[in-house]
């Protein structure tokens, strides 16, 4: 068995949504981001490359590629699933905690679990999310941005 673990953050721009585990969530601003800056599907995807040695998300999807410039954010999850099905893992679960003062996940935990369950290949309650604040301390307390924390455990399939 091994662990990885994930960690993303953007800065909040302009836009009507930021798109959250591969969900369209509503909010009154957007992210900054070179792909679609959806920091739960970039902290997972770092999570899973990360568990088997295979880098980060960067090395993988550089920004500085135009072909990457709006991408959604679930192909670097399939991708880094691919990869470690190559390799002959398995994905035993995904936690994921995404830090913001907003926007709330109620509403849209259960259709974010399930999208990400599905990108992994695995059932709805082997993905856990939460969500935390920071008590509107620094500058996701600030509401300049949003963050979140991946850790994925996978085995040998």
């Amino acid at each position: 068995m091994r662990v990885g673990s994930g960690f993303d953050v953007h800065a909040f721009g302009p836009g009507d949504h930021v798109m959250l585990g591969g969900v369209r969530v509503p909010h009154s601003q957007g992210v900054v981001a070179h792909s679609d800056g959806d920091v739960l599907l970039h902290a997972l995807c770092d999570a899973l490359l990360g568990a088997a040695g295979l880098g980060d998300i960067g090395q993988h999807f550089p920004d500085s590629d135009p072909q990457w410039r709006g991408a959604s954010s679930d192909r670097f999850v399939t991708h880094a699933v691919t990869l470690l099905r190559e390799r002959g893992y398995s994905i035993v679960n995904a936690d994921l905690t995404l830090l913001c003062e907003a926007p709330r996940l109620s509403g849209h935990r259960d259709a974010i679990r399930s999208a990400i369950a599905t990108l992994l290949g695995v059932a709805a309650d082997a993905v856990n999310l939460k969500a935390t604040t920071t008590e509107k301390m620094g500058y996701l307390g600030r509401r300049e941005g949003l963050a979140a924390e991946a850790v994925v455990l996978i085995t040998r399939a």
